[in-house]
């Protein structure tokens, strides 16, 4: 079949908390009536992500087109989630024009592109690109390097270390997966340190690929969709760390879990105590909805590397939740119960 006959699909990929879903969001509320079906893949039992993508409510987008996949990490979960999924997509009366799959913080994405040359959806569906999306404040602090055999040769009494050593390799990984890089959170680093971040970006980039900044996520879909990429055909010139082995890639070095939250009456001390997270326990990341007391209006709480933001999204429905709920991505051995205390008599 030819290419041209084949839905596009578009691969985002990213660190924790990058900004995939504003970017996804952003995508979807800009789509000027382009059929977009959109898969979520949320590390953890809860969606927060694609229940997020669902509020935004853009025209054309309804909530049966913002699929979940919250049965564990996209690349691990191939054969038994993702295919079927994008088998039912393929098999609507209507397809979508452009498929969007929102991998997981912790995904590679090279076991996901060897998925689309499966003879199921192989002659109905190409790869058009792979994003990734790159938290700049995030570089800018030296969270994540790009040479993991660097931060291996300085390993010594921090087991820590050892751990940081992983999320450098996903992170390079992701950034030779892509054939664009999108440098996201611009806004809160200066020229200097932006250019330091982009020089170090690029020198971790397969050739051809491109990085482009952006603020909240706001990038044109004619930037993002239709880079016709073939990436499914292209697996050789994307290296991964993990080629061989056989896509294990050590999640037992994460752990996530959901805790119930009562109402709270303050939502800028609930914020801060969410952000004391980061400087008191190994949290790579918390996300959730939250209720406050005398309020019908949901609440977004998302909070990586100590900056947590919160708004309200749409208002409360009949069939949600009684409590609230924050998701609470951490290294291995994070315990609940100590999170959960820190976060009562908000």
């Amino acid at each position: 079949m030819n290419t041209r006959t084949k839905i596009p699909a578009t691969v985002v990929t990213g660190f924790l908390g990058a900004g995939k879903t504003t970017l996804l969001r952003h995508l979807i509320a800009t789509a000027n009536g382009r059929r977009l079906a959109i898969i979520v893949n949320e590390f953890g039992d809860i969606g927060i992500d694609g229940a997020l993508l669902q509020a935004c409510a853009a025209p054309g987008c309804a909530e049966d087109d913002i699929i979940e996949l919250a049965n564990g990490c996209i690349c691990c979960t191939v054969a038994d989630d993702f295919l079927p999924t994008i088998e039912k997509i393929l098999d609507r009366p209507v397809p979508p024009d452009h498929i969007i799959i929102e991998t997981s913080g912790l995904a590679l994405p090279k076991p996901l592109l060897k998925a689309f040359s499966w003879p199921q959806i192989r002659s109905r569906v190409t790869v058009d690109g792979v994003i990734a999306v790159v938290d700049a404040p995030a570089i800018a602090a030296n969270r994540f390097a790009a040479d993991p055999a660097a931060v291996a040769a300085g390993r010594a009494a921090d087991g820590s270390i050892d751990h940081a050593t992983e999320l450098a390799e996903l992170f390079a990984d992701q950034l030779q997966c892509a054939d664009l890089v999108i440098l996201n959170k611009t806004d809160l680093v200066d020229s200097a340190a932006l250019a330091a971040i982009l020089a170090r970006v690029r020198g971790g980039m397969r050739e051809g690929a491109k990085a482009v900044t952006a603020s909240y996520g706001a990038m044109p879909p004619a930037v993002v969709l239709g880079l016709a990429a073939r990436a499914e055909d292209d697996l050789a010139s994307r290296p991964s760390h993990h080629d061989d082995e056989d896509g294990e890639h050590g999640h037992d070095a994460f752990t996530s879990f959901a805790i119930d939250i009562a109402p709270i009456t303050d939502p800028a001390i609930f914020a801060a105590r969410v952000g004391s997270l980061f400087a008191n326990f190994d949290v790579l990341r918390a996300k959730g909805f939250l209720r406050v007391a005398g309020k019908d209006m949901r609440l977004v709480v998302q909070g990586v590397g100590g900056r947590v933001q919160h708004y309200f999204d749409r208002a409360w429905r009949n069939d949600d939740p009684p409590c609230g709920t924050l998701v609470v991505i951490g290294t291995s051995g994070l315990a609940p119960q100590p999170i959960s205390d820190a976060l009562q008599g908000c």
